[in-house]
């Protein structure tokens, strides 16, 4: 046996079964159409009904062998394309160098991870990094050269990641138990070693958690930040959100068996946003030169869009049938304990980013939320819900804005960041837009 046998091969994309069957279905069904686009019966979607009236009499006047050849090849090129993107990514030899912050503090599977660039003396103020409980924390620092948390210590703050890792003990927590228990430890700890209030900082989901801890426990808090975060869950793509809780029902038997929704299960749920994503993604990764800046970078994405988090079953059901069936919590029902969370009773100054071209979470649905805060600026980034925390420009056009806000906490609780200048106006483009 080899002394330093390689690593196995990846698993993704996951749910491989899932993606390589929407890759047959796409391909296949090609060819099954042909006959309905040649004689104009087909029914196109209203955007695509303009290039459709163009593309009607040339596949009419087109020979009709010829044609089903045609397509059958290229259906053919592009599922060896889509096979050897994924084979590439499987063997990529690229393997991200693992993160070396010291652990704070721990509870449970929870941990605090230190990212402060000096341990001694005072700097600026502590920020406390919240992310989604259903992918790893890592997104946050990916790379040496695409790190949000080293960013943060870079630019002289003391930043403190929550990893909540993969629960055990914690399958029968509820959203309460992370947020007033797990994640108001972690606080606690923040607040002991470094001696100030600190600024409170929630990444989608985390963002609600976050805003959770914001009302129960302002008074420590410096300042809040919430990027990408959800709150009018049917402000855009209501039976969309609808369509998900009524799912619900056939996940009980899994929840109830397994005390968690599986990794791949959440997956899924997420392909069904664009089920052709993946296709796409991974025939471009086949055409790239494995060496590039563009494969590391892919490959580490890849690794952590895979390595996710399976959710707690009682959480799982507070999101999918409360949050998003039920819209809880633009309706003021989504409660921890007896309490209702109300951002309206959120105290401190509050930081709102919103990525334009988030398909995740709609620009509208952040915005319900900014409009709720009583005393939030509004940041929009030009960016996608990840690439807001991976893009080659993430740090020129979202990092720096979101670090001088959070500076600007230090100077006075009170006043507003000066480097975003818009905030005034893009929060009265919430109030006119939200219903």
């Amino acid at each position: 046996m080899p002394s330093n046998p390689p690593p196995p091969p990846r698993q993704g994309p996951r749910p491989l079964p899932l993606h390589l069957a929407t890759a047959s279905l796409a391909w296949t069904s090609s060819l099954a159409v042909l006959p309905l686009l040649r004689n104009g019966s087909l029914a196109w979607r209203p955007e695509l009904a303009p290039a459709a009236s163009r593309l009607v009499p040339e596949l009419a006047a087109a020979d009709p062998e010829a044609l089903a050849a045609a397509v059958a090849a290229e259906a053919r090129r592009r599922c060896a394309a889509f096979l050897d993107g994924i084979q590439a990514y499987r063997h990529a030899s690229f393997r991200r160098p693992p993160a070396e912050a010291p652990v704070a503090w721990q509870g449970g599977t929870t941990r605090l991870l230190d990212y402060r660039a000096e341990r001694g003396g005072r700097r600026g103020l502590p920020v406390l990094v919240v992310p989604s409980l259903i992918n790893r924390c890592w997104i946050l620092d990916l790379l040496p050269e695409r790190s949000f948390m080293r960013f943060l210590a870079g630019a002289g703050l003391r930043p403190f990641l929550v990893d909540w890792d993969r629960p055990a003990a914690e399958r029968r927590f509820g959203l309460a138990d992370y947020i007033l228990g797990r994640l108001s430890g972690a606080l606690d700890a923040v607040l002991a070693g470094c001696g100030e209030r600190a600024v409170l900082l929630g990444y989608c989901m985390g963002g609600l958690l976050a805003l959770g801890l914001a009302e129960a426990r302002g008074r420590d808090l410096a300042g809040l930040a919430l990027l990408a975060t959800p709150w009018y869950f049917h402000a855009e793509r209501a039976e969309q959100a609808r369509l998900l809780a009524a799912l619900l029902p056939a996940l009980e038997p899994m929840l109830a068996a397994l005390g968690e929704l599986p990794v791949d299960a959440i997956q899924a749920l997420f392909a069904a946003l664009d089920p052709g994503l993946a296709l796409r993604k991974f025939i471009g990764f086949a055409a790239l030169d494995p060496a590039s800046e563009r494969a590391r970078h892919f490959v580490a994405l890849e690794d952590w869009l895979n390595d996710g988090v399976p959710l707690a079953a009682p959480v799982a059901r507070e999101c999918i049938g409360g949050w998003y069936g039920e819209n809880a919590t633009a309706r003021g029902a989504w409660r921890l304990g007896a309490r209702a969370v109300s951002p309206r009773r959120v105290a401190v100054p509050s930081l709102v980013v919103i990525p334009d071209q988030d398909r995740i979470v709609p620009p509208a649905s952040a915005f319900a939320l900014a409009r709720a805060l009583p005393r939030s600026a509004v940041l929009r980034a030009p960016a996608g819900h990840i690439g807001m925390m991976t893009a080659g420009k993430a740090e020129q056009e979202v990092w720096r804005p979101i670090g001088a806000w959070i500076a600007s906490r230090a100077l006075s609780c009170t006043a507003t960041a000066p480097s975003i200048k818009s905030a005034g106006k893009a929060k009265r483009t919430a109030r006119r837009r939200q219903p």
